[in-house]
This record gives C-alpha cells, structure tokens and sequence, in this order.
C-alpha cells in the first residue's frame, strides 16, 4: 500500500507544481477533485517547501468558506516558512491569517499579523531567495512579487480599519493599496481595492462616488478575468439602489452577487446577496420571502464562523419579526445581535488594538531617530567620497555620451526598419489570406449572378408574351405575365444584393483595420467565412472534399466586434482546419472522411465560437508554441506562421476575449473563442 501511495505521489507533485504559475488568486477555480489531489498531496509529502505551498493553497481555498480549516492551513504555512526563512512566504501568510481574524472579530490579532506582513514586504531583502517566485507574480520578477504583497495587505489591512469603522485610515490604506498596483499593473489587486474604497465612500453617504468606483473595479475585474470577488463588488451595488427604491436595479445586483458566488464556490458573498434580498423583500412588505433568505444567509455565516455576518443577519430577522408582529422572536434575535455585537466590538479588544497601534507608532519613531543618527554620521563621509565619485563619473559621462550618441542614431535607424518590416508582414500575411478567399469569393459570386441571368432571361420572354396578350386585349393575362415579372425583378434584386456584399466583405478584408466595433451577426459572418474558405480550397485541389456542419445559436443576436478582424480569426481557423483534415486525407486516402464544423453558443456573458476539425490535431511538444510570431508546421512556402499570432492579439487585446485549444495528435483539434458581450 505504501508502494502506491509514493507512485500515486510521483505523479501527482509535478502536476500540482505546473499549475501553481497562474493568477495570484487562481486557486478559486479549483475543482474538487484537485481539492482532494491537494489534500492527499498535503496529507502524504515529507517535502517541507512543498507542504507550505500546498498549505496555502488550501488555506486560501478555504478562506470564503470555512474559516477554521483557513487559518490551520495558513498557521502551517507561516511555521513552515519562518523554519525555511521565506520572507515572502511569511509577508503572504500573515496577510491572509490577518484576513481571516478580521473576519472573525478577532482584531488585535489581525493587526499583528497586518504588522508584521508590512515589515517584511517593505523590506527589499525580502525579494532574496523566493522560492517559487511564478506563485506570486507570473513572470518571475521577485520586485514585482514583493510589491504585489505589499499591495494585497495594504488593501485588507484597510479592510481591518473598514470593520471597525474607522474612515480616513481605511481610505488610506486602500488609495496605497491602489497606488502601488497600478504600479506594477496588476488589475486583480485594482479590482478589489477600489471596491473595498467604493464601501467606504457608501458608508459616507457618497453613494455617486462609490457607484463610480465600483464600476471601475468591475471593469478591472472583468479586464483580469478574475471574478472571485465580483460578489462583494455588485452587493453594495445592491444596496445603493436598495436605499434609493430602485428596487428592479437592486434585485438584478443582488442576483448577480448570488449567480456569481454560487459559480466560484463562494458562501460567504453568497450569503450577503441573500441578505440583500431579505432586506429587499421587507421594504416591500413580502415577509414570507423576506424570512426565507435571511435564514438561508445566516446557515451560512454560521457554517463559515463569520460573526460580523451573523450580525447582519440576525438584524434582519429582528426587523423581518417586528414587521410581522412577531414581538418574542423579535425580542430573540434582538439578544442573539447584541451578543454577536458585543464580542465584536468590546472596549477591551478595541483598546487591546488600539494598544498595538500606539506600540508600533513608538517603534516607528524611535527607528526614524535612529536613522536621522546614522544618516548625519554618514553625510560627512558620504559628501567627501562623493566629490571624488562624482568628478570620476563626469569624466566617465562625457566620453561614454558621445558613444551613446552615434549608438542611438543606429538604433533609431534600426527601430523604424524594424517597424516597417513588421507592418509589411503583417500586411503580407492580410493579402495572403485574400488571396486565398479569391477563389471562395467566385464561386460565392457565381451562384447569385447565374441566378440573376436566368430571371433576366426569362422576363425577357414573359415581356413579350405579355406584349402580346395586350395586343389581343387579354387583360387579365397581361396581369398575370407583369405579377410574374414583378417577382423575378425581386429575385434579381435580392441575389444582387448578396453578391455586392460578398465583394464589399472582400474589399473590407483587404484594407487596413482600425479596430472599430460594430453590431455585428456573429452567426452570418462566421457561415459566409466558412464557406468562402472551403471553396477557396476547392478551386487550389479540385480532388478535395470534405464536410461542413454549423450549430449556430439563433438567440445570440447582433454583438459589438471588428467584423473584419473577427473574420480574419475565423478564416485563418477555417483555412488551418481544412488544411490539417486535406493532409490527414492524402495519407489515409478512402479510410478517412474530412469533417470540419463551427458552432457558436452563449455562456454566461460571453460568446463561444468553436471551430472543430477531424484532421492530424498538433503534436504536443508544439503546443506551446502556435502562438509566437512567424511558427509554423506548414512546409517552406505555405505559410507565413503569423496567422495564429494576428487571430490571438484580435481576440485577447483588441476584444478583451479568449482563445485556447484543445488537440489530440492524430484525431484532430478544436479551437475555442470566448468573446465577452456586456
């Protein structure tokens, strides 16, 4: 048995370790059977770097959900990291065990924690031997992941002030909280920061000024694909429109809050948003529904031992009661609040805090006399070895910058170069993909035009025939011969309407894009695309055949996109899907029958378009690279390998959207788009 468990290990801590270089807060997502993994992998390593990882990953999975299990873990990650000297491990953990105690009511000891956390991610020894630094920031840099921490207890260190209300400290922390994200450009941070600053500005009675910062912790929130605390965002949304009786607005926000919550396994803002609606349902004088959320929210302030929760919930089931003349129960939960108010916010724990801010007050002053000490001792040195430094460094300066001038002349010359090569080719690659359409295009063309020659031809016939019946005084077959011309004159008109906006779609292909999103039909543009490029392929290989299916979602509508850069994405996806299924048929010959399909559906916000093939898919160890500039499978002179590149920046920059496949060497591959439609 223990043989299996050590191999079971074996394959289970590479996996793991591979997936811990995502999103500071990626561990939201986690399914439950990684929960499982984790817990195994937690319950079974000897590796003491290894445990502390998986200890926050569970703490921090924990965290909205069971405060106890949270803290046990992020206890042990602290321990763990303070026996290995992690600096950035210990600023991590005691920020979230700060988190977790404010939760609690527990401030003093949030405060500690908050203390110390800010002590080591201040100090720039602590970017020294990160172990694992991609858990923290995802490009390796240790300032950023350093600052990135600093950042993260700023926010709930105001979180703490927030809690006990005290107003220009918690604005404090959050606008550093803030300035110090859009320093290293981390829109996750953003998101929550000024969401948690939009709550202050509430609780003055701001509410303009609050609904401004929460919509542009939204848009922060959206922009990261971080949705974690979006819950906590859309609540006081709720709860401003609730005071001004928008009641239609404050129910769709409460909705959101719950539909969020539920997605990402997050009770605790789940529990709010039920609050939300109770407290909605009793201003409208529907009790019954009123009790049922408020029950609902405080099962799960107690499952989660979230006391300021409780609070809120037991409030409401005071007011629920008095509303319905239920004097008793009201008079129950009245005492059950003051209980839970009191062990929040007793003298003594306040003091105890205030106690701990007066100390670390004390500490700062008398470090900074003993800085002033030290710099006055070191001015004098510094300022006569300076003098010499500085008479070498301007002799050093003048020769170097008439080096750096001619250096920067030929780096200009060489960035404009560069610039316009990368122009061309871009422009290349766009001509390309015409030039490929060509042939589609034609045949496209072909059918409406054949359509309008034959109707010419025959009213050509009925004009004659009805020339005739007036001539013999046949009224009412003349009648019958113009209806007839009548209809074909609208045929002709309709197939020539199709075949000008095949080639306006041509003409609007080939120029340069500058982006502009329009209402679009989805569903139209990605049938014309695929059509154009299966026959464009047909007119190259008049040998090839194969199969196209759609499955478009007729509800989807008009979207806001750059049609012709989302059709370039789509036909670069068509053109590779048909490709890899044309040479999957020249090496299996009749055994194999080429299918490509495209669907498109709605989930949640957004628009899913899957292009899927039956073809040779995409060999593993080339994965990760189908989207670098200039790669490419295809042999010399098939492909310029920036298709896939131009297709990934059109949908992540230019539509804030997704592109990801899945493949199986040999069965073939299915790209998916995900483009956000609000």
């Amino acid at each position: 048995m223990k043989f299996y468990i050590k191999v079971l290990l074996l394959l289970l801590i590479p996996s793991w370790l591979s997936a811990q270089t995502g999103t500071f807060y990626d561990y939201h997502y986690y399914s439950q059977q990684r929960v499982d993994s984790l817990q195994l992998l937690f319950n079974s390593t000897p590796n003491d770097t290894i445990k502390m990882a998986v200890s926050r990953d569970l703490g921090l999975y924990y965290g909205e959900s069971n405060s106890d299990s949270a803290f046990y873990f992020q206890s042990l990650q602290l321990k763990i990291a303070e026996k290995l000297n992690q600096r950035l491990w210990m600023a991590d953990a005691n920020d979230i065990l700060g988190y977790i105690e404010t939760k609690r009511g527990n401030y003093p000891a949030a405060l500690q924690h908050f203390l110390a956390g800010i002590k080591l991610a201040e100090d720039v020894e602590t970017e020294k031997n990160i172990w694992r630094v991609t858990k923290f920031s995802g490009d390796g840099n240790p300032k950023k992941a350093r600052l990135t921490s600093l950042a993260n207890i700023s926010n709930d260190f105001g979180l703490l002030y927030q809690t006990i209300a005290n107003m220009e400290k918690q604005i404090e922390w959050f606008n550093k909280s803030i300035s110090i994200s859009k320093k290293i450009n981390d829109p996750i941070v953003l998101s929550y920061s000024y969401g948690n600053l939009g709550v202050a500005y509430m609780n003055q009675g701001k509410t303009d000024t609050a609904l401004q910062l929460f919509n542009q912790a939204l848009d922060y929130a959206y922009s990261a694909g971080f949705i974690k605390f979006i819950g906590t965002i859309t609540f006081p949304i709720g709860n401003i429109y609730l005071n001004r009786q928008e009641y239609d607005s404050a129910k769709k926000y409460f909705q959101q809050t719950v539909n969020v919550s539920l997605a990402i396994d997050n009770p605790s803002s789940e529990a709010y948003g039920y609050v939300g609606f109770a407290i909605l349902y009793e201003k409208i004088n529907q009790l019954d529904s009123g009790f049922y959320y408020a029950r609902r929210a405080l099962d799960i302030f107690t499952k989660t031992v979230e006391p300021s929760g409780k609070l809120l919930a037991f409030e409401v089931m005071t007011s629920l009661f008095k509303k319905n003349a239920q004097i008793d129960s009201a008079f129950s939960y009245q005492q059950m609040s003051m209980a839970v108010k009191d062990s929040l916010h007793n003298s003594d724990k306040i003091k105890q805090f205030e106690n701990i801010g007066f100390d670390q007050q004390l500490k700062v002053q008398e470090l900074e006399k003993e800085k002033a000490i030290i710099q006055n001792r070191n001015s004098t040195i510094a300022f006569i070895s300076g003098s010499f430094v500085f008479l070498l460094i301007g002799l050093l300066l003048y020769k170097n910058n008439r080096q750096k001038q001619k250096a920067n002349k030929v780096l200009e010359k060489t960035l404009t170069d560069l610039k316009s090569t990368q122009s061309q080719l871009i422009q290349s690659e766009k001509m390309a993909s015409l030039g490929e359409l060509t042939a589609g295009i034609a045949h496209e063309i072909q059918n409406p035009l054949n359509f309008v020659n034959n109707f010419s031809e025959i009213n050509t016939e009925l004009i004659e025939e009805l020339k005739a019946e007036l001539a013999a005084g046949n009224g009412q077959e003349a009648l019958a011969f113009a209806d007839d011309i009548k209809e074909n004159e609208r045929k002709i008109n309709h197939h020539g309407k199709r075949a000008d906006t095949i080639v306006k779609g041509m003409l609007q292909h080939s120029r340069s894009s500058k982006g502009e999103k329009e209402p679009t039909d989805i569903n139209a543009l990605a049938d014309e695309y695929l059509r154009l490029a299966y026959y464009g392929l047909r007119a190259k290989d008049n040998s090839f055949n194969s199969n196209f299916t759609t499955n478009f979602d007729k509800g989807i509508g008009k979207i806001d996109v750059a049609p012709q850069d989302i059709g370039r994405v789509l036909l670069n996806l068509y053109n590779n899907a048909f490709y890899s299924v044309l040479e999957k048929k020249k090496r299996l010959n009749e055994m194999f029958e080429p299918a490509v399909s495209v669907s498109t559906k709605i989930v949640a916000d957004n628009v899913v378009i899957t292009v899927k093939d039956n073809g040779n898919g995409i060999p593993e160890k080339v994965l990760e690279k189908i989207y670098q500039p200039f790669f490419t499978t295809k042999p010399t002179g098939e492909g310029t390998g920036l298709g896939l590149s131009i297709s990934y920046d059109i949908i992540t920059k230019g539509h804030n959207g997704e592109i990801k496949v899945e493949t199986q060497e040999g069965e073939g591959s299915e790209f998916i788009i995900q483009i956000p439609i609000r």
